[in-house]
């Protein structure tokens, strides 16, 4: 997936994005966007989350399958695979 061309009001901070990071990983079930963009501790515009979960998207900590946002980030997983000599990309 790549950053889509939009104009942007403002780019997202690291807390914010963190926010977001949390309440994925924290999430009892896969939420949609707009149950996850609901459940955050403070409002953000939707625009800005579109904009974090393509970040995550890209970076690899996240899928969106059938509406749901799934984190599959697992650095424990990344460090052990790169001392038994695996690429990692």
């Amino acid at each position: 997936m790549y950053m889509q061309t939009q104009t942007l009001i403002h780019y997202p901070r690291l807390d914010t994005v963190l926010m977001v990071e949390d309440a994925i990983k924290n999430a009892g079930e896969y939420p949609s966007k707009r149950r996850l963009w609901l459940s955050l501790k403070k409002k953000i515009m939707y625009q800005t989350l579109n904009v974090i979960l393509d970040y995550l998207v890209d970076s690899g900590k996240i899928v969106i399958k059938d509406r749901e946002i799934i984190w599959i980030w697992n650095p424990k997983a990344v460090e052990r695979y790169k001392k038994a000599g695996l690429v990692v990309k």
